[in-house]
């Protein structure tokens, strides 16, 4: 799609192809809406893109909102990225891994009370898991393969990586979780790299420990900004994604941010936003067609 002055950014449509599909009369509206150029299909009934100025993505949002269709827009140029930095918790996988580990050991709705909190920003989230896995002291570490039993990729995750990384971008999954699960998740998905913080144990037990340094907001984009330099890129050529308040430094640096499914605190300040589909329309924002996906 040639970039011109009157043609700045690209507007992508997606539909929740398990709820609806998209229609001309829902294409006709967008374009009417950001006086867009003929659509471009990225996948039937499931996706579209055209070439606009700049658009109003709140309005648009909220026309399309309740018909399971997301808005996404970016710049003209430069919208195959090269570097992708992903939360797991939420994002890549469809669970709170701590969560899980706590509902083992039977103190599941404590532990998610302040992970709810410092995922919309409440409270700090270094303070946040440190006051949770002190929680854990003195249980056996075998909840741990309990709670991986339970892990579960949401769609797209597989497709996302191994699609950017056909496309020469460098992935890394950087969590606020433990190792124990993303270098696991890494694999499945294909991750380059994969970053986390560590669950200590002494024998059989937790201590109620995390290693140091504990990786939060600061580290995620300190990744962000090591891979792009790694790639001789800049953080322009980077997407991150995320759900949470300690993906937000990240999120506004890259220059593809996309909140997955996110917090209020999130949505509030991220304009690009998937809420009614999947990881899948993280290809889309780029550009990319279905029929370029690499599959699991």
């Amino acid at each position: 799609m040639a970039d011109s002055p009157s043609h700045a950014h690209t507007l992508v449509l997606v539909a929740n192809r398990e709820a609806t599909s998209l229609t001309a009369v829902d294409i006709e509206a967008a374009r009417d809406l950001a006086g867009a150029a003929a659509p471009v299909t990225l996948s039937e009934g499931e996706a579209v893109e055209m070439a606009c100025t700049t658009p109003d993505i709140a309005a648009l949002r909220a026309v399309f909102a309740k018909g399971h269709i997301d808005v996404l827009v970016t710049p003209a140029g430069g919208r195959r990225k090269r570097v992708l930095v992903a939360d797991m918790d939420s994002t890549i996988v469809s669970c709170e891994t701590l969560d899980d580990i706590a509902a083992h050991a039977g103190i599941g709705e404590k532990i998610a009370e302040i992970t709810r909190r410092s995922m919309n920003g409440e409270i700090e989230f270094e303070a946040a898991l440190r006051e949770r896995v002190a929680l854990l002291r003195g249980l056996p570490v075998t909840l741990l393969e309990k709670a991986w039993k339970d892990v579960r990729l949401n769609t797209g995750a597989v497709e996302l990586v191994r699609t950017m990384r056909a496309g020469g971008a460098r992935t890394a999954l950087v969590s606020g979780g433990f190792t124990f699960f993303t270098s696991r998740v890494a694999g499945l998905c294909g991750f380059d790299e994969n970053h986390a913080n560590t669950l200590l144990a002494a024998g059989d037990s937790l201590t109620g420990e995390v290693g140091q340094p504990i990786l939060g907001p600061d580290a995620k984009l300190a990744h962000l900004r090591r891979l792009a330099a790694t790639q001789g890129v800049s953080e322009a050529d980077a997407l991150a994604t995320g759900d949470g308040a300690n993906d937000l430094a990240m999120l506004r640096v890259a220059g593809l941010g996309i909140a997955f499914h996110a917090k209020p605190a999130v949505r509030r300040e991220i304009s690009n936003q998937v809420n009614a589909t999947t990881l899948r329309s993280l290809l889309f924002a780029q550009g990319y067609r279905a029929a370029e996906f690499v599959m699991g």
